[in-house]
């Protein structure tokens, strides 16, 4: 039963550690293109670079 005087407030400590760094990311913009990364790969840029003119 002691141990839970230490267990609630560590993890009361990580779950606030945890919604500040999602709320960290949300701030700086790190979820507004989720798809952006995944299409660029399908692009092919390198042909409209290497093709002569």
């Amino acid at each position: 039963m002691t141990a839970l005087i230490y267990l609630i407030p560590i993890a009361l400590f990580l779950g606030g550690l945890g919604l500040a760094a999602f709320m960290w990311a949300l701030k700086t913009g790190q979820f507004d293109d989720p798809d952006g990364a995944a299409e660029r790969i399908l692009l092919d840029d390198d042909l409209e670079e290497n093709e002569p003119d």
